[in-house]
């Protein structure tokens, strides 16, 4: 496939951005978008230009890392895929493809298509913890009789991986969807319950201080969420806080 590149190019946070346009030649459906702009960047180094900045670590959809807007779409085209899952099958030869970066205040660009997401970092830090006995002294896991179900859905609001599409998706930039499930995974279980109350209204504090908005209930987030991660986690988190809202 030959196609046309049009890129988000922009030096650091304080400067203007523009999109540039590039031409590359020869991709293979079975490419991943991520080696497709490797072989943009060796073309460019090789031109003694300077190589589009984008962010990626593991390239198997586990670290979130390589998130871009792609045509307007976090993670691009498809669904429950990353930036790096993404092949290039699904696009056609002659496409225009738009590559920009995640839009949000609380995502300063670092340069290019590379954002700062330590906010979600600082929202965990506020309240991502459990009380646990580490001394040597520990008490099997399964001691402790969890519900199928809320064992499940734990684990599901878990598989998060922190990649801020859903607030790319938001028109409000909200990061509620990320924040519920960061909260769901510990409420949902017995060892999450001592700091249930600190928990909540620490992380959603937390959440409103990075300057993230507020949820639109449009569900753009659930969509395109590469782990499916539910809209119940936010409803769920709003209960968590009006509980521990109460009780303060």
């Amino acid at each position: 496939m030959n196609l046309t590149l049009k890129i988000w190019r922009q030096k650091d946070a304080t400067s203007q951005g523009k999109i540039v346009d590039y031409q590359v030649k020869g991709i293979e459906g079975d490419m991943s978008f991520l080696e497709m702009l490797d072989v943009l960047n060796e073309e460019l180094i090789s031109k003694g230009e300077e190589p589009v900045v984008f962010d990626h670590d593991c390239r198997e959809g586990i670290c979130g890392a390589c998130s871009l807007q792609i045509n307007g779409e976090p993670h691009g085209p498809d669904r429950l895929v990353t930036t790096c899952q993404l092949h290039m099958r699904k696009f056609n030869d002659g496409d225009t493809i738009y590559i920009e970066p995640f839009r949000a205040k609380a995502f300063p660009v670092v340069k290019d298509l590379m954002v700062d997401r330590s906010a979600f970092d600082r929202i965990q830090h506020a309240g991502g913890y459990i009380s646990v006995n580490t001394s040597g002294n520990t008490i099997d896991a399964n001691a402790i009789p969890v519900n199928k179900d809320d064992a499940d859905d734990a684990f599901a609001a878990a598989t998060c991986i922190g990649c801020g599409a859903c607030v790319a998706a938001c028109k409000n930039a909200s990061a509620m969807l990320f924040t519920s499930a960061k909260v769901s995974q510990f409420a949902l279980l017995p060892q999450g319950q001592v700091e249930a109350t600190d928990r909540v209204l620490a992380m959603v504090n937390q959440m409103d201080e990075e300057g993230f908005g507020n949820c639109t209930n449009t569900g753009a987030c659930e969509i395109e969420c590469p782990k499916g991660i539910s809209l119940e986690n936010i409803a769920r988190m709003n209960r968590e806080y009006l509980k521990a809202s109460m009780k303060g």
